[in-house]
């Protein structure tokens, strides 16, 4: 992994929230949990985050919606988008919103730490 970078979760389940953060300081990451997009958009933490890993079915604001958003305004922060649901085309649609991996829960550990590493080695090209 990449050493010390800064991982926001966006998740409105407190305990994944949680176990994601604690995940990501035990790999050697600084992270920051947020339970919505717009907690996190207040908290203009976009600008200071290396990577963003959101649900995609949030309160208010959707994972999908928060990352049309932060492409709109030109930021390029790598967006693992993670979700429970099942509906047909949607990781089409998050991959269409720009998002660099799409993940459905239950997923491994593994694999949201080799999409984070992925996006964080491609965003450092």
């Amino acid at each position: 992994m990449s050493p010390d970078r800064r991982i926001s979760i966006i998740e409105d389940d407190d305990s994944l929230r949680l176990a994601l953060v604690g995940l990501m300081k035990c790999v050697g990451h600084q992270a920051k949990g947020y339970e919505s997009a717009e907690q996190f958009l207040e908290n203009g933490a976009a600008s200071a985050s290396d990577c963003i890993v959101t649900d995609i079915n949030l309160p208010g604001l959707s994972g999908l919606e928060l990352t049309g958003r932060l492409r709109a305004a030109g930021h390029g922060v790598p967006v693992i988008a993670v979700t429970a649901r099942s509906d047909p085309g949607l990781e089409q649609k998050a991959l269409a919103s720009g998002a660099h991996c799409f993940l459905r829960k239950p997923f491994e550990m593994d694999q949201l730490l080799a999409c984070i590493e992925d996006a964080l080695s491609q965003a450092d090209r």
